[in-house]
């Protein structure tokens, strides 16, 4: 088969052990994005089989219905909207999803708290500098970090991230509040941690909030310029999630208000995040490229099953279909 691997910015898969799966077939790696629909549809038409690095590209109707070769789309990790799958089904192209783990997203996003607490990078960047215990040259800006021990840390959403999450800040010393469905919040007490008593008092009295939520119809735009306005002036706001849980633009006008205080970000809108972009420019942003799953032993585990699940496609007895219905049009293969 002629595969395709998208997005791969660190040129990273052909280094893997897992790389090897692929020994057999004919592979095309991507360093570099391209979003148009004509260049994409240029780009990936010769190809039988894409490898989706999570939702890095976006796999639409008019875009699938431009890839006549199309067999099968392999994704790293679980589907998370940005593929067509209706679209795919009519079209007779397979989707193989992959698995996750929670592991890696749940690190990164204690030590963005970590990190953005103790003021940690920006005391690094001026030591370069020469400037010796100075956060910043502006006098506004140039305060303690502080200790997390003994501060409430706010949780909405408790998976298998939330739940690691709230590990850590128990390790901590910190008070853990979460908030979520009512399911969600009966598992948080059984565990030992607080559930808040409403959404608004999550954000009133959080001294961090971190976000640990999928992204669907019911949870986009869920974080409103109202819960923001609720936090405290010295409060962090943390999402290591889905840009898209919080409403357009209300976390940009919510720091320049100054509530909450500090935000520690990895995900955007749109990525790769543009250097002009007016987050990068609010001194109290700590931003992140979206490493929550970019690290070696993620990426040995997400593109091990996704090579795995196109060889055994190849072979006619992949598992872990997402579409089953693609089989009434499927597309004939050639290997």
């Amino acid at each position: 088969m002629k595969i395709a691997i998208l997005d791969d910015y660190q040129n990273a898969t052909s280094s893997l052990a897992c790389f090897n799966l692929l020994r057999d077939h004919e592979v095309k790696v991507f360093n570099n994005s391209s979003r148009g629909l004509g260049q994409l549809a240029l780009r990936l038409a010769p190809y039988d089989a894409l490898v989706l690095i999570r939702e890095r590209t976006a796999l639409t109707r008019p875009l699938l219905a431009k890839l006549p070769n199309l067999k099968v789309i392999s994704q790293t990790g679980k589907l998370a909207g940005h593929v067509d799958v209706a679209a795919a089904t009519e079209l007779g192209i397979a989707i193989a999803e992959g698995v996750g783990s929670p592991t890696a997203p749940a690190e990164l996003t204690w030590a963005l708290i970590m990190a953005a607490s103790r003021k940690i990078v920006p005391y690094a960047s001026n030591l370069k500098d020469g400037l010796w215990q100075t956060a910043s040259i502006n006098p506004l800006l140039n305060g303690l970090g502080v200790v997390l021990k003994g501060r409430t840390l706010g949780i909405w959403g408790y998976g298998k991230i939330g739940q690691l999450v709230a590990g850590y800040g128990r390790a901590f010393g910190m008070q853990v509040l979460i908030w979520g469905s009512d399911a969600s919040r009966a598992r948080a007490v059984a565990d030992g941690y607080l559930a808040a008593p409403s959404r608004a008092a999550l954000f009133e009295q959080a001294d961090v909030l971190s976000l640990h939520l999928r992204l669907h119809p019911d949870t986009r735009g869920c974080v409103t310029a109202d819960d923001l306005a609720r936090m405290q002036p010295d409060a962090l706001f943390v999402n290591t999630s889905r840009a898209e849980l919080v409403q357009p633009d209300a976390l940009e006008q919510a720091l320049t208000r100054g509530r909450p205080g500090y935000a520690a970000l990895d995900v955007f809108t749109a990525e790769p995040l543009g250097a002009d972009s007016p987050l990068l420019r609010i001194p109290t942003v700590l931003a992140t490229p979206h490493l929550g799953y970019v690290e070696r032993d993620s990426y040995e585990l997400y593109f091990r099953h996704a090579f795995q699940n196109i060889v055994d496609f190849a072979a006619g007895r992949c598992q872990t279909i997402h579409n089953p219905a693609y089989l009434e049009r499927a597309r004939p293969l050639t290997v």
